[in-house]
């Protein structure tokens, strides 16, 4: 099997491939690159995994879902990183726990299970899986925090920063990455508004006043009221 220039620059991201047994190059077919749109489903909650993804380009977003429709985004995978949910459902032969959807154009590997098997064996991979989990775990431990402990105001005005000063984002979108509901999303905008920090327009959100937004994504020293 034969990978492109820029597939291989992606491959070199993940520098414990050079030790595995069977190697990459070995895989043939069965390792060829995929390529997906954006908004395709890799994986699902409570489905069996049909492989360990590797990221060659664009971006996968992992979240939980619940009955009710709510969804709590956990990490993001990037060229070089590893699917800590894939990884814990190989490792112990459930179901993902998770879904996993392209967040735009995405070119990965897809590695089957008794091949994933089979690389742990190599120390260099194992280690690095295994150093995935401290990360992925330490980031997961900032969410938690986040979530049981954060504002939702306060969390709301994190998640509009670093975007840009206009951004083409609905209510439902910000709702389902603070893992709540629309309807609370809509009524925390509409007093960023009233405070001159935010215009709201159909599906766009235009920041006023950064310094005002950094101000409240800050931790506060004493408890304010969630909504106003």
């Amino acid at each position: 099997m034969t990978f492109s220039p820029q597939d291989m620059e992606s491959i070199l991201l993940y520098p414990a491939l050079a030790h595995v047994v069977p190697s990459l190059a070995s895989l043939g077919a069965t390792a060829a690159p995929i390529q997906v749109p954006a908004d395709t489903v890799l994986f699902d909650e409570n489905a069996a995994c049909q492989g360990f993804p590797l990221v060659l380009e664009g971006e996968v977003k992992v979240s939980r879902h619940s009955a009710d429709g709510r969804s709590l985004e956990l990490y993001r995978v990037v060229p070089g990183e590893l699917c800590l949910v894939s990884s814990a459902s190989l490792f112990r032969s459930v179901p993902v726990s998770a879904q996993g959807i392209s967040t735009r154009p995405t070119r990965l590997l897809l590695i089957s299970p008794p091949t994933f098997v089979q690389w742990l064996e190599t120390p260099v991979f194992r280690d690095a899986v295994l150093g995935l989990f401290a990360e992925r775990m330490a980031d997961l431990t900032g969410l938690i925090d986040a979530v049981a402990f954060q504002r939702l105001d306060q969390r709301l005005a994190a998640a509009l920063l670093g975007r840009g000063q206009t951004m083409a984002l609905t209510h439902q979108q910000l709702a389902n990455e603070l893992g709540t509901v629309r309807e609370i999303v809509s009524r925390l905008l509409r007093r960023f508004e009233r405070e001159g920090w935010v215009e709201l327009a159909r599906e766009q959100i235009r920041i006023c006043d950064s310094r005002a937004l950094r101000a409240l994504a800050s931790p506060p020293d004493s408890p304010q009221p969630l909504v106003k």
